[in-house]
């Protein structure tokens, strides 16, 4: 079984190095989805822990990266 690409919206943090990421500890992946075939979703996490992911598929990368996108400047406002 092949693993999907997993596309993510900033950076991870790696102790030691510079971070440069405006939303850190938050990082956005956007997925493709198993079913239905041709859809994403995106998935937030902080600190590496899954937090908010997209309830349903969308229809294209753009739509799910948009979308998340939105939550995740949600969750990095309510978090300052």
């Amino acid at each position: 079984m092949t693993q999907p690409k997993v596309r993510l919206a900033g950076s991870s943090h790696i102790p030691g190095m510079s971070d440069d990421n405006e939303t850190y500890p938050y990082t956005l992946a956007v997925l493709p989805c198993e079913k239905p075939a041709g859809h994403f979703q995106w998935a937030i996490r902080k600190h590496g822990k899954l937090i908010e992911r997209s309830d349903g598929p969308h229809p294209s990368e753009r739509s799910a990266r948009e979308r998340g996108q939105a939550a995740l400047e949600r969750q990095f406002r309510d978090d300052r």
